[in-house]
């Protein structure tokens, strides 16, 4: 493609604010200087300083802004099918974990694993994912629990958007649980190992955000605030695991560090809702941990809209609560499960998944966004939440490319 093009195409989802449902542009046109869209709107409108550029022509399919998965954990060693199947036996998520499962197991697999092990087997996800018209990724640590083991993965992280045309933003989650040297000291965990980890990793230019878990199976609020403090030292943005399995006033804590999101978060209270929206905290809804978990506590999404919190939507690809892998069928799972509309599904993995990695040049077909782009054989945006298993892509345009 060149580097200045028109691109055209039958229906155009800007996912920009106005009268249309999706930002809709019939006989749409997105003008592309570089990696930029310099101008969007109805063919019939295009500017004549646009008149002679080469056009693409896309037919009677859909444009969308490409996808934005705001939540991944795809970096990680081994997997968990063995747990799978004890849950399926009666075992709950929380027995396992206290059994040295779930997270810790993983933890081994990936302390154990090489570098170039780690990305081979992450890319296998992240192709996954790019397939499905996917441009940016968030990639969280929380494997190694250990210095040496949290960046490298960190480092694996940074390398998947140097070997792939993705973007991809970094989450230190060492505050993930308690390792088993540290059994029982969740406090020291996070002063001798957690905290002069984090140092590093920015050292590094490894991080982008700070995570953690705040749950009763790995840290209560005042550890996590420990973390936090040390990333506002730093001037990282945080986000926090809050709210999956109890509600111990995480997304509420959250807030007051100005998070760019709570994730999860089925057991948030109208005062955690009301926190995140005078703070701009984004909430990330993850249905593939809900389903595979088999949870009942369904996330508050009518007090989200309510008090007008952002709601994204994210795979949570990881090996234990969700080996998902697809953004799509993450979209119908939130319509399903939780019962949004397709039209706050999309913006979920588009301009409100932009918003919880803290971006603002993606998301939205806009001048001066970037030109990621995803072009669908479908007549109507609803039918990428609709369809279980199906994948219309018909291109991927990546920084105009």
């Amino acid at each position: 493609m060149a580097k200045k093009s028109v691109l055209l195409s039958k229906w155009v989802a800007t996912m920009t604010d106005g009268p249309e449902p999706y930002g809709m542009v019939q006989d749409g046109a997105v003008a592309v200087d570089g990696e930029q869209v310099a101008w969007a709107g109805p063919r019939n409108a295009l500017p004549t300083n646009y008149a002679d550029w080469p056009t693409v022509e896309y037919g009677d399919r859909l444009m969308t802004p490409a996808l934005i998965d705001p939540h991944t954990h795809v970096v990680f060693g081994g997997n968990r099918a063995v747990e799978f199947e004890m849950r399926l036996n009666g075992a709950s998520y929380e027995a396992i974990a206290r059994a040295g499962g779930g997270i810790l197991s993983t933890v081994t697999a990936t302390r154990e694993a090489s570098e170039e092990a780690l990305l081979a087997d992450a890319l296998t996800r992240v192709d996954a994912l790019m397939a499905e018209g996917v441009s940016c990724i968030e990639v969280k640590s929380g494997y190694g629990l250990d210095a040496d083991t949290e960046l490298k993965m960190l480092r694996v992280a940074r390398r998947i958007g140097q070997v792939r045309p993705i973007h991809v933003k970094t989450s230190f989650l060492g505050a993930h649980a308690v390792p088993p040297e540290f059994d029982a000291r969740p406090d020291a965990y996070v002063q001798d190992v957690c905290i002069p980890t984090l140092r590093l990793a920015h050292q590094e230019g490894l991080v982008d955000a700070v995570d953690g878990f705040c749950e009763g199976i790995a840290f209560d609020p005042s550890q996590i605030a420990q973390v936090f403090d040390v990333a506002k030292e730093l001037s990282l943005p945080v986000k926090l695991h809050a709210e999956q399995l109890s509600n111990l006033g995480g997304a509420a804590l959250a807030a007051s560090y100005g998070a760019l999101s709570a994730d999860h978060i089925e057991y948030l209270d109208e005062a955690g809702v009301s926190a995140m929206a005078q703070a701009g905290t984004v909430g990330v809804l993850l249905p593939g941990a809900f389903y595979t978990l088999r949870e009942t506590q369904v996330p508050p999404v009518e007090l989200l809209r309510q008090y007008g919190v952002p709601i994204a939507l994210a795979t949570d690809c990881n090996p234990g609560s969700s080996p998902l892998t697809s953004l799509l069928l993450t979209m119908n799972m939130a319509c399903t499960l939780f019962r949004m509309t397709p039209e706050e599904a999309l913006a979920g993995v588009t301009r409100h998944a932009a918003q919880a990695l803290g971006l603002t040049d993606t998301g939205t077909i806009a001048v001066g966004q970037r030109a990621d782009l995803a072009v669908w054989d479908v007549a109507h945006p609803a039918e990428l939440s609709y369809r279980i298993g199906f994948n219309p892509l018909h291109a991927r345009v990546f920084g105009g490319m």
